[in-house]
C-alpha cells in the first residue's frame, strides 16, 4: 500500500492510503453539512422575511382562505 500525508494538528503525518481517503471523507461529509445546512437556513430566512414584509405573518388558515378566493 502506499503512504500519504495528512495534516493533524498542523503537523504532516504519513499514513496509509485508505486511512488518508477516510480522513478527508469525513471532512468533505462535515462540510456538505454544514453547507446544506447554511443554504436551508438561508431558504427559511429569506421566506419568513418576505412573509413578514408582505401581508404581515399569516396563519396556514389564513393563506388558504385568501387563496380560496
Amino acid at each position: 500500500m502506499t503512504k500519504q500525508a495528512i495534516t493533524v494538528d498542523g503537523k504532516e503525518t504519513m499514513v496509509r492510503e485508505d486511512t488518508a481517503k477516510s480522513y478527508r471523507g469525513v471532512y468533505w461529509a462535515l462540510l456538505s453539512l454544514l453547507a446544506f445546512v447554511i443554504i436551508g437556513a438561508a431558504l427559511f430566512f429569506g421566506g419568513f422575511l418576505k412573509s413578514a414584509t408582505d401581508k404581515g405573518i399569516q396563519s396556514p388558515a389564513q393563506v388558504e382562505r385568501e387563496a380560496g378566493r
